[in-house]
């Protein structure tokens, strides 16, 4: 936890996408202090007439390197969010050659009883996390 859903368009290949994706963790790692070992990251990969997202009037130039990533979390202070935003950003255009303009947010939250890792059991509710 958190989850982190990528969608983009279809066409990378394994090691561009291998590359997108352990970037990303580290950005979440280092802003939101969550352990190398919580990972859970999907990607949805979109034709690109099925992937419209304008840049609501801010001048951005979007490319076909576009991402969208969206993610599930608890809640997270706004300064920790807008570490991931900048760490996001810097770190997949350094490693990824992914523009900033190409890069799109957003972070839905919850709470405890919102999550089961699994066996029909609400492991932070229980104490298992």
């Amino acid at each position: 936890m958190p989850l982190l859903r990528f969608d983009l368009i279809e066409g990378r290949d394994q090691k561009a996408l291998q590359a997108l994706l352990d970037t990303a963790h580290q950005a979440m790692v280092e802003a939101f202090g969550v352990p190398e070992s919580d990972r859970y990251q999907i990607v949805h990969q979109h034709p690109e007439n099925e992937l419209v997202i304008h840049d609501t009037g801010l001048g951005f130039h979007r490319s076909k390197d576009l991402i969208v990533i969206s993610i599930t979390s608890k809640t997270r202070t706004k300064s920790q969010k807008e570490k991931l935003y900048a760490l996001l950003a810097e770190k997949l255009e350094a490693e990824c050659g992914i523009s900033p303009e190409d890069l799109m947010v957003s972070i839905t939250e919850n709470g405890d009883a919102d999550w089961s890792f699994g066996l029909g059991e609400a492991q932070f509710l229980n104490g298992k996390l």
